[in-house]
């Protein structure tokens, strides 16, 4: 049997070769699912016909991209990468769900083959876009292929998506939406009745409808998804269940008896000996069309966290000089801007903030590696995620309130398939100022405290941010660096020279000894810092402070900490941020488990605060000037 080419018919051979590849693809479902009485069958055998296609036509020959967004359909996902031969039928089937075994109830990346792990709706079709670009950047002709749920496109994000890659023009990628008309709960009709067609007509796709268990009229839309100057999305009319007899009438009617529910021990078996009993001849057409095969799928990159990236340069940091205020955020545009003319795999986005968040700087000279997303925050870490896999460092720009807020569950999501995302937040805590307690971030950082593969970061000036940002660029993983709106005064040596100067360097997990003391320990972070040094130096005559800069958020430096402690006995700690899950709540859980004896005080924002000028409001909230030297003078 031939490969056909894309935009030809398929022969009697071709339909026939994919029959038998359907049934063995739901011989597996079945039996993975029974064997873990788990699983979502229903789903599974409404979207592997068109699995089976790509798979066996396009994938197989050029390894074009597919992301599937529904991740529960996880046994159809496994199934055909077994029929591909990419990893073993017999221990998916045997695994499935299994515990210490990698063949997850959602698609995962450990898995050969699959390219971006899913669970939560709505994620996949914004990575989809992230590949689509990354090949748009590469020149390549490649297509990128994606599927999903018909209820999925509940979700916002899928909206978000949308308009994002008409506004790209996303020609190279092919959505198709897995029609079958019933959700998790009930019917689509009766949960959340929604118009696909004309939702995806209004945001300017190429709109094609299909049998989705038709192979000939799945194939004629994909070729025809090849010629359009639009993204297209092929809403492919399934039934849930379809080919196994015991869910097919179900589907058939809408019911969602099989979203997620296996079937008995003894349902699963008169299927497999009747139905999708699997003959001798049809295991050998299988066996001879993997001989066809010409791509196989690469292993897991699995780059160490914070591993240095080696062919990222990074450049020489642009200081600035003591006795001006800066503010954190313009260093940040400029060593952005200096990364992308070094490195033509730098990118940035944001959210209809660039002037806000700087990535305009960089903007003006490299408009096409600068993706603008509109107000959609979800969509953009999500689409940095997929760019990232792509050998891209997306640098993704909002204030610090959506960042962590709206978009905690893609950079969740990211984090779990430990992607490359550099998450660069500004406008952070009570430094807003006067655009009130809806955007004053002091909760910010406890979003991300959680997660095992984000490292959280807030430099304590401009000098700091611009090292920063260099070192995230060039270390794997995903970062989230905060920062506030307000200039404030570069950090000094003793000298008054810049303290984070051109021999500074950066290192994650360290922090920095500013002042030198023996009475008292005062640990800042971000803005704090500046008010530290600047009372610690009108205190020196009366009581030696020793302050230190913490940097690194998820990641305490443990043995300054003590040994700073080990003199003085006292600490204050002073931050922008809600104690409760902020620096003074790392900080005193290690010195918890250090068992130290430390009569501790934690200055922070312990309510919300009104609208006011940013050194107003720490006024207001008992983190200025004036509080920290009364803290320091209460335990000197």
């Amino acid at each position: 049997m031939n490969i056909p080419k894309i935009g030809n018919k398929l022969t009697d051979e071709h339909v026939q070769f994919l029959n038998v590849l359907g049934k063995s693809c739901r011989n597996a479902i079945v039996t993975m699912v029974a064997n873990a009485q788990s699983g979502h069958p229903g789903g599974a055998c409404s979207s592997i016909d068109y699995l089976a296609t790509i798979y066996a036509f396009i994938v197989s020959q050029t390894g074009e991209d597919v992301v599937v967004s529904n991740g529960h359909v996880s046994a159809a996902v496994y199934s055909i990468l077994a029929e591909m031969g990419y990893i073993p039928r017999e221990e998916v089937i045997n695994d499935f769900r299994k515990v210490g075994k990698i063949y997850e109830g959602h698609i995962t990346r450990h898995v050969k083959g699959i390219n971006y792990g899913t669970g939560p709706l709505g994620v996949g079709v914004s990575v989809g876009t992230g590949f689509a670009i990354a090949e748009k950047l590469k020149k390549s002709n490649k297509r990128i292929f994606g599927l999903a749920g018909d209820g999925e496109c509940d979700e916002g994000q899928v909206y978000e998506m949308m308009h994002f890659a008409n506004k790209y023009k996303l020609d190279n990628y092919t959505l198709f939406i897995d029609y079958n008309a019933v959700q998790l709960t009930d019917s689509l009709e009766k949960t959340m009745p929604i118009n696909l067609k004309a939702i995806f007509e209004s945001a300017n796709w190429n709109v094609l409808e299909c049998d989705g268990h038709d192979y000939q009229s799945i194939w004629e839309a994909v070729g025809k998804s090849y010629k359009s100057d639009r993204p297209t999305v092929i809403l492919g009319h399934t039934i849930m269940g379809k080919g196994a007899t015991f869910m097919e009438q179900d589907g058939a009617d809408h019911k969602s008896t099989w979203h997620g529910i296996p079937p008995k021990p003894e349902q699963a078996e008169a299927e497999l000996a009747g139905n999708l009993k699997m003959t001798n001849e049809e295991v050998k057409v299988l066996d001879e069309f993997r001989k066809q095969i010409k791509w196989q799928p690469p292993k897991l990159d699995e780059t160490k966290q914070l591993a240095k990236m080696k062919d990222i340069k990074t450049g020489k940091p642009n200081i600035l000089p003591a006795g001006e205020k800066y503010d954190c955020r313009g260093a940040y545009g400029k060593a952005l801007l200096d990364l992308a003319k070094l490195n033509d795999n730098i990118v940035a986005m944001t959210a209809d903030l660039g002037g806000s968040v700087k990535t305009t700087v960089m903007a003006k000279e490299f408009p096409e590696r600068v993706f603008e997303v509109g107000i959609a925050e979800q969509h953009m870490v999500s689409f940095a995620g997929g760019l990232s896999l792509r050998n891209m460092i997306p640098f993704a720009s909002t204030f610090g309130v959506f960042m962590t807020s709206r978009a905690k569950d893609q950079a969740r999501l990211n984090d779990i398939n430990r992607t490359n995302v550099k998450m660069v937040s500004t406008h952070c805590g009570l430094s807003v100022g006067e655009d009130g307690p809806t955007h004053q971030t002091v909760d910010d950082m406890g979003s991300f405290a959680g997660f095992f593969n984000t490292h959280v970061a807030e430099p304590a000036d401009a000098n700091q941010t611009d090292h920063i940002i260099r070192y995230i660029a060039s270390h794997y993983g995903n970062f989230y660096v905060r920062m506030g709106r307000h200039k404030f005064e570069v950090i000094t040596k003793e000298d008054g020279t810049p303290f984070y100067d051109e021999n500074y360097k950066f290192e994650y997990g360290k922090a920095d000894v500013l002042r030198s003391g023996d009475q008292v320990t005062v640990v800042a972070a971000g803005s704090m810092v500046n008010i530290a040094v600047d009372v610690a130096d009108k205190l020196k005559d009366e009581i030696s402070v020793e302050v230190i800069a913490m940097s690194s958020f998820s990641q305490i430096d443990t043995d300054t900490l003590i040994t700073s402690l080990s003199k003085t006995g006292k600490l204050i700690t002073i931050e922008d941020h809600n104690p409760k899950s902020g620096w003074a709540s790392q900080i005193n859980n290690v010195i918890a488990q250090e068992g130290l004896s430390v009569i501790i005080n934690n200055l922070a924002v312990r309510e919300y605060q009104l609208s006011g000028k940013p050194l107003e409001l720490y006024d207001e909230a008992d983190i200025g000037p004036k509080d920290l030297e009364s803290a320091i003078k209460a335990l000197g």
